[in-house]
Parts: structure tokens; C-alpha cells; sequence
């Protein structure tokens, strides 16, 4: 005889039905987000369809769900589900399902679509949290007898607790490690390893994540484009990370350009196409590649948007050149700022990180407006002390931030003809290291005042 299907039988066959599902490995995590689709990233403990469930948050009885997507052995088991169809200016909670089971997580899980303000209201207010360097220990592999490398894990959850609209990767986001480099296999096991960590899930889940790299997370330290395993890390990078473009069809990388409100954000790749740092600084010795500087140009000169954010791994403006950054690519470094001058650019700021310690670097090319390099570093690795660098002439009086995790937060506010941002810098605990100020009316080039007629 069956049994009666008693609520305590369905509860019973419910739960063992979940048990067998799949389990969520790592994530979700919300990738871009445009006015009518966002992409989420998911990786499951084996093969399996994921769906995403999702409803406004004043809404939730108008739930609604995705096709399924199959996550298979060859893909790693990750499932970029992109959700289609949503209408614009809308915050959504979410929740994932595996093979028709929910996977439910302990921390809110939101997304949202970006509102149709143009030529129907000022911009829109946003918040773009910052950082770079993030080291996660492993203990199979970390020494022992050495304090360990990363720390202060808890920065995760503080930026979080910052509520972020987007949170930007600026490069170093993870550390292959000697054992891992050297193969396909090595990287993506890092890859894996690290995007499990369990302080990092509640972060991912409810902000919009963007990402470029630097020389950790590409290959090798301070790795060129000769590393030969480019294109498997390339391969890596698209499928834990969920930008709307990588590179393009005549060169690979990992650069693109997305837009949140009124400004324009340009991510570079600055080792796909990078010469040797070792090489002699002429002309050849270059860090984005012909194709990369070329669509960077011409992008830039397209925006429109009052601030137009270009996001590197290393640094732009400072002159010191101990370590990786432009300065090493002399010929580079002067050709980005000269660019800027003689095609009158405005709005443009830096973004950086690298070097495990923060500052803003302020350069004033001569009848030009200022420019700004915000380096923001490290997340949760080992902070480091630049001792030559401590009385840059190019620094911002008050924003270097040594011996201390931290990252940065920038606020974009006000109306359409007086847009300003707002940029922080604060600690692995949440205390206020510093803020600066910029508004877009003052990076623009001042037309010379007319003679008067005698």
C-alpha cells in the first residue's frame, strides 16, 4: 500500500530531494548590470541546471525564474545565468536553485537594474567600492612557521556593510601561487580555491562586481605578455568574472568599458599586451598594446559622461619608478597624459592599486586640469611601507594610508551640471582614513578668456 502523503512525508521527501541536489560550491555573484538584464555567476559542487529566482523587493509575491542553465565538467561547473526582460530602475531579491532546489544562503541576495534617467531627471546617486590585493591564505601551501600572508578577512563584510552599488576589482583580486601557475589546471584550481573563500560569499551576492587583473592574478610576479599561459588565465578570467566584454576580436584581454549612471568606467588590461619592465624604455616598450591604446583613445574621446573613470593594475601618475608602474614605461606614461592635453579630455581620473599601500596622486599638466590617480591597496594582504615614496611631491597631503588594510568608496552625486565625487579610503574596521573631494566642472579645459575690443 502507498503511504498517505502526510505534510510531515512531503517535508521528509522535500529535504532528501534537496540533500541529493548539487550544493552551491561558490556564489552567486551579481556581475554587470544594465537597464534591462544583469548576469549572475554561479558554481556548483557538480553537474547541474541553475535557475535564478528572482522578484522586486517591494514585490515578492511576483516571483519569477529563469531557464534553466547546465553547469557541465568541461566549464568548470559555472553557470553565467543572465537575467533578461527586467524593467529598469528596479532593486530584486533573488535566490538560486539547483536542479529545482533552492540553495538558500544566510546573507541577503540583491540585484538591480539601472534607472532610465536620461533626459527625464538628474543622474542618479551611486557607490563605487574600491580595492585591490586580496591574498587568501592556504593552508596546504602557506609555510609553516610564518605568520601568515593574508588577513583582516573581515574587510569583506565592512564593505559590505558600506552597501556598495558596484564593487570594482582593480587587479591582484587573487594570488597564483608558484604551484599553480605553471599549468591550465593550476590556475583554474586557484581560481576555484579562491572564489569558495567563505568571507568573501555575502559581498559577492549583493553588489554589482567588475574586475581587471595585474600580475597575480594573470600569471607570475610582475608577468609580461611573454608568460605563455596567458591565454588559459585569459580563459580563467572570463569564466569567474561576469563583465559585459572582454577585449576585442583583434586583441584578447581582459579590458572593456562599462557605464553606471552618468559616468563612463574604462577597465585596461596592462599585461596581456605589456613588454618586458626589464626592456629599454623607448617607444616599444609598452603596456596596453597598439589595438587596447587605440580603443582606450577613442573611447575616451567619444564619452560624454562628466567623469570617466580609467581603471588600471598598477600606477598612472607617480613619478617613482622602484617598482611596476608607468613610470617604468616612461614613452607610455607620457603619451596617456599627452593624449589627454592635445585632444582636450576632460573628466578623466585613475584608479589603481598594486603597490600595498594607498594614496591619491595629483599631476597638473601645464594649462591643463589636475589629474588623479586614487591607489587603492591592499584588501588582505601584507600592507607594505614604500619608504622612498613617503614624501611624493605628486601625493595629495594626507591620503597615504601604510601598515593598515584598506580600501576606497567613491560617491557620485549631485545634478547633471554639477556632478562631484566623493573619494574615501577606509580600514579593514570601517574608520575613516581620509576623503577628497573633486567636482566634474573643475577637470575640464577652461577656454582662454576672449580679448576685449579696444
Amino acid at each position: 500500500m502507498r503511504p498517505a502523503l502526510t505534510p510531515a512525508l512531503l517535508l521528509a521527501l522535500a529535504l532528501a530531494a534537496c540533500a541529493s541536489a548539487p550544493p552551491l560550491a561558490a556564489g552567486p555573484m551579481v556581475g554587470y548590470g544594465a537597464y534591462h538584464d544583469v548576469a549572475i555567476w554561479v558554481r556548483t559542487g557538480a553537474p547541474a541546471d541553475v535557475q535564478v529566482r528572482y522578484w522586486p523587493v517591494d514585490h515578492p509575491d511576483a516571483a519569477k525564474t529563469t531557464p534553466p542553465v547546465r553547469t557541465t565538467g568541461h566549464d568548470d561547473r559555472i553557470a553565467h545565468v543572465v537575467v533578461t526582460d527586467l524593467p529598469p530602475g528596479t532593486h530584486f531579491a533573488y535566490e538560486v536553485l539547483v536542479d529545482g532546489q533552492v540553495r538558500p544562503r544566510d546573507w541577503p541576495l540583491r540585484f538591480q537594474t539601472q534607472p532610465l534617467w536620461i533626459r527625464r531627471s538628474d543622474p542618479p546617486a551611486f557607490t563605487v567600492a574600491i580595492g585591490s590585493c586580496a591574498y587568501l591564505n592556504d593552508p596546504d601551501y602557506e609555510p609553516a612557521g610564518r605568520e601568515p600572508y593574508g588577513g583582516d578577512f573581515g574587510i569583506f563584510e565592512t564593505i559590505r556593510a558600506q552597501d556598495p552599488d558596484v564593487m570594482l576589482w582593480l587587479g591582484d583580486n587573487l594570488y597564483l601561487r608558484e604551484t599553480d601557475y605553471g599549468s591550465a589546471a593550476g590556475i583554474f584550481r586557484r581560481y576555484t580555491i579562491d572564489r569558495a573563500f567563505p568571507a568573501l560569499q555575502p559581498l559577492l551576492g549583493g553588489a554589482h562586481h567588475y574586475a581587471i587583473w595585474d600580475d597575480h592574478d594573470y600569471g607570475p610576479n610582475d608577468a609580461d605578455r611573454s608568460y605563455p599561459l596567458k591565454a588559459a588565465t585569459l580563459d580563467a578570467f572570463r569564466q569567474y568574472w561576469a563583465n559585459p566584454s572582454f577585449g576585442l576580436p583583434e586583441a584578447p584581454g581582459v579590458f572593456g568599458q562599462f557605464t553606471w549612471g552618468d559616468v563612463d568606467f574604462f577597465l585596461l588590461d596592462d599585461r596581456y599586451h605589456r613588454a618586458s619592465s626589464r626592456a629599454p624604455a623607448d617607444s616599444a616598450k609598452v603596456v596596453l598594446g597598439e589595438a587596447q591604446l587605440r580603443w582606450l583613445v577613442d573611447g575616451l574621446t567619444t564619452s560624454r559622461a562628466p567623469f570617466k573613470i580609467v581603471v588600471g593594475g598598477m600606477q598612472f601618475l607617480s613619478p617613482f619608478a622602484f617598482w611596476e608602474g608607468y613610470a617604468q614605461h616612461p614613452v607610455q606614461q607620457r603619451h596617456l597624459v599627452d593624449v589627454l592635453v592635445e585632444r582636450g579630455i576632460e573628466g578623466v581620473v585613475f584608479l589603481s592599486g598594486d603597490r600595498h599601500h594607498t594614496e591619491l596622486v595629483r599631476v597638473t599638466p601645464p594649462g591643463f586640469y589636475p589629474l588623479y590617480d586614487f591607489t587603492s591597496s591592499p584588501l588582505t594582504s601584507r600592507p607594505a611601507n614604500p619608504e622612498p615614496e613617503l614624501t611624493s611631491p605628486a601625493r595629495v597631503d594626507g591620503t597615504l594610508v601604510v601598515g593598515e588594510r584598506n580600501f576606497g568608496l567613491l560617491r557620485f552625486s549631485g545634478p547633471k551640471d554639477d556632478r562631484v565625487l566623493e573619494m574615501r579610503t577606509l580600514n579593514a574596521a570601517g574608520d575613516l582614513k581620509w576623503t577628497h573631494t573633486v567636482r566634474a566642472r573643475d577637470l575640464t579645459v577652461k577656454a582662454p578668456a576672449a580679448e576685449e575690443t579696444p
